[in-house]
Order: structure tokens, then sequence, then C-alpha cells
């Protein structure tokens, strides 16, 4: 019997789960076990699942799991140098080269252990089946605008954290904005037709905040794009890749601009391709952005400020709703699950290989 093993996060500030009291159900119907983890900060109460039939495991249990379960988690693992012997499903941050991704490979060929990593779980035509990108959107305008009303009043993003719900989450920045007594801001958004693009721009336009669009169209012809300055703000919501132009160079630090925050929320400084090279580190919930400036000769010219949102966990701060958004994309994957060698997790089995042979 197929057996598939929630674990708890243990990721500081994540509350999100892949799996709803819903799918487990339904994955229970069809013959598949299902343990879920008590945890301390699930979104998510626990009666749920054991309502739906599953199995409840300590907190952190997963380790000693039967060697035949599918861990599925979302972030990464500790970082203990363990060898791990299971099949993990989660998102691995493995593939692209990062420092932390090939000692966790490394983990994984010393425990003989398989990652079927979320980020290439891909159908047919190598679309993502799950994705929690309109919820970075949302959630990554949201900080960037408590930025900006920071900057009204003359002071800088303090710490951020989780909301209940969205609704919860536009009433407290719609009193934030209000309390600065100016007119709302404008904002510019690149990626303005995918799902990331979507959630930065519904955000805008619940709050009243006016959004200029762009996409594919608009950037073709590599800039530079000046208009990207004399707007409030600027959303970047694609991510980096070979030929990806910049958007916002060091340059702009000390030009004539309007624009005072930028919300990286495709977020990835350590890129040769980053299109917003004036910054080179990710910010976190307890110091929400960084402020760039130019060089020491030039930071007397650091008026207007610019503040650079580039948070790596946008969803968590919606737990809630990310959640049962990204886990009804999943489902129809994890329903396949007793077939590992065809569709999804075939391509994704084959993506693992591939790389944990270059370590």
């Amino acid at each position: 019997m197929t057996h598939l093993w929630v674990r708890a996060e243990q990721r500081l500030n994540e509350e999100r789960v892949g799996l709803t009291p819903e799918g487990a159900k339904a994955l229970v119907d069809t013959g598949i076990r299902v343990t879920v983890e008590e945890s301390s900060v699930r979104a998510i109460p626990l009666q749920g699942y054991i309502d739906a039939g599953a199995e409840i495991a300590p907190e952190n249990s997963w380790a000693q799991a039967p060697a035949d379960a599918i861990i599925f988690g979302l972030k990464e693992l500790p970082e203990d140098g363990t060898p791990l012997p299971h099949r993990h499903i989660m998102f691995g941050h493995a593939f692209k080269g990062q420092f932390s991704g090939k000692d966790l490979l490394r983990r994984f060929k010393d425990g003989g252990g398989t990652l079927y990593d979320l980020e290439y779980l891909v159908d047919e035509a190598g679309r993502r089946v799950a994705a929690f990108g309109y919820w970075a959107g949302f959630a990554g305008a949201a900080v960037s605008l408590i930025a900006w009303a920071a900057q009204q009043k003359g002071g800088i993003c303090g710490p951020v954290g989780a909301y209940k719900n969205k609704d919860a989450m536009l009433t407290g920045l719609t009193a934030q904005m209000d309390a600065t007594g100016k007119p709302r801001p404008n904002a510019i958004v690149i990626g303005a037709l995918g799902r990331v693009g979507t959630g930065a721009a519904d955000l805008c336009e619940a709050l009243g905040v006016d959004v200029t669009k762009w996409d594919m169209a608009e950037t073709a012809s590599g800039g530079p794009f000046p208009e990207i300055l004399q707007h409030d703000l600027f959303f970047n919501c694609i991510l980096a890749r070979p030929g990806t132009p910049v958007f916002v160079p060091q340059s702009a630090l000390t030009a004539d601009r309007k624009l005072t925050v930028i919300g990286d929320v495709a977020c990835d400084p350590d890129s040769d391709y980053n299109p917003v090279p004036v910054y080179d580190r990710a910010t976190n919930w307890a110091e929400p952005v960084f402020r760039a400036h130019g060089t020491p000769i030039t930071r007397a010219h650091d008026d207007p400020p610019l503040d650079v949102m580039a948070i790596d966990n946008l969803p968590s701060m919606l737990p809630l709703e990310s959640s049962q958004d990204y886990a009804e994309q999943l489902l129809p994957s994890l329903l396949t699950l007793s077939n590992l060698s065809d569709g999804v997790w075939a391509r994704a089995e084959a993506d693992f290989k591939t790389h944990v042979a270059e370590v």
C-alpha cells in the first residue's frame, strides 16, 4: 500500500501544508495510507485530518517513518547532514547550483533516497502542476506597501508576520495606508500576465493603488526602462534567466526618480541574471526590506530612499489561503502516487537522478 507521510514544517514562520483534510480523505478513499504529523504551527487544525481517516504521528518524527513511506513537506529539512533514505516530496532548491542544495543532494545520495522536487512536478507540456505564485505576489505587494507607508513617516518597514486570512491583511494594510495621510501611490508590475503578477496587481487594486501592467511585450526591447522609475512601487514578478533584461540598474540609485520601493517577489539576488542588481541578499520577516545605497560618494543622493523587499517565503504570510489553493492544485498528482513510474513523478525522478549524479 502506498503510504504518504505529511511531516510538520520545521522552518521558522512556516504554517503552510500541502494537503488539506479534504485531500487526505480523497487519498484514503483511493486506498492510500495517510499519516499526518502533529504540528504546533500548522494553519489547518489536526482534527480535520483525524476525521478524514488519517493516522497521526508525533511532530517531527518523519525520520523514524517506515522505509516505504513517502515523506511530504513543503520547505527545507534541518541542515544536519544526516543521510536521507526515504523518498521525499518537497521544495528542495537543489537543482540550480545553490550551495545548500548540493549538500541536500549529497544527503540523498548517501542515504539512497529520492527527491521529488515540487518545483519540478510538471505536465507533458512542461508546465508546473501546482504553484504558490498568486499568493507570493499578493503578500509581496502587501509588504511592499507597508514599506511605502513607513517611508511616508520617515521610517523603514519593521517586522511583519502571518495574517489569519487575506481580509485581515487588507483591513490592516488599509489602516496603515490611510494613516499616512497621503494619496495612494501608483505601481508597475512586470510579469503581470503570470500568477505572481496577477496576485500583486489584485492586492494593489483592492487597496485603490493604480497599477501599470507589463509583460513580455512591453519588455521585449531589452531596456532601459525609464518608465519604471516614474512609479512609486515596482514589482518584479518574473524569474531571472539568461536574456532577462535589467529593470532597475545601479544607476537608478542616483537618478531622478519617483520610485522608492521595489518588491522583488521573484527574489533571486544570487543569480547572474538578477534583473534588479541594486541589492545582493534576500530579506526576511524580521527585516523585510533592504535599503539600497549608492557608493559612499553618492550616498548623499539617497533621497528619496529606495527600499527592496525580497522575502523568499511570502505565501507563508497567508498560510490558510495559500495552503488551500496549492493543495487543490496538487491533489490530482498526489492521487497518482501509486504509480511513481509514470507522469509527473517519473519526470521529477528523472530530474533528480540527473542532478544527484553530479554530486
